[in-house]
């Protein structure tokens, strides 16, 4: 338990924004796993999830350089499909 009004706040604001970065996450890899499995993924899909994981840096959900990873790998999946 918090011992001052502050810590407190943390605490509930620490917990809110756990929740947010989980969903987050949770989409990012739902919007991944179609396009990595695909035999040809569409151009416009890849364009959305590097825009969704970009987001995601900016915002420090993830670390930019797991963000620069993940694309990395989606742009190989993309050049070993066609």
């Amino acid at each position: 338990m918090a011992n001052t009004r502050s810590a407190a706040k943390r605490s509930r604001q620490t917990q809110r924004r756990a929740l947010r970065n989980r969903s987050v996450k949770a989409h990012l890899r739902s919007l991944q796993k179609p396009i990595r499995s695909a035999p040809a993924p569409n151009a416009d899909e890849i364009r959305l999830v590097i825009s969704a994981i970009d987001k995601a840096a900016k915002r420090g959900i993830i670390h930019r350089n797991v963000a620069n990873r993940r694309k990395a790998r989606l742009n190989k999946a993309v050049g070993t499909a066609k």
